[in-house]
């Protein structure tokens, strides 16, 4: 299972937060669990601190066994979260969770901060 997990305590990047308001990253959490709830094979999660605050809104896409992307700088709307789930579906359809570029939709091109390989023990062959 292909999972997206979206930092919820990320402020949306140069933008102050205001006292009583929700954190970017909490309204992402909530547009990309809508986006993704007819995207089968994909589990949406929150958790506080990605520890990426330099690029909010943070996310990260992961599967067991295959390489696993993080990604930041969006905006809390429907149009990056639509963006965000289209590259984790691409992304569960990889045996090694590597999408080639030709294939990134657009939303998420210029969003990678890091790429982190899968640990040895979880190579799938």
């Amino acid at each position: 299972m292909t999972t997206i997990t979206v930092c919820t305590t990320c402020r949306t990047a140069g933008k102050p937060e205001r006292p009583g308001e929700g954190s970017g990253g909490a309204a992402l959490l909530a547009e990309v669990t809508s986006a993704a709830r007819a995207a089968p094979g994909i589990e949406v999660r929150g958790v506080a601190c990605l520890m990426g605050c330099d690029h909010g809104c943070n996310v990260a896409i992961s599967d067991a066994g295959k390489m696993a992307y993080v990604l930041g700088r969006f905006e809390p709307g429907s149009a990056d979260a639509a963006a965000i789930v289209d590259y984790a579906l691409r992304h569960r359809e990889s045996a090694s969770g590597v999408v080639p570029y030709r294939e990134w939709p657009q939303g998420v091109k210029g969003h990678f901060v890091a790429r982190i390989p899968p640990l040895a023990h979880e190579v799938r062959d």
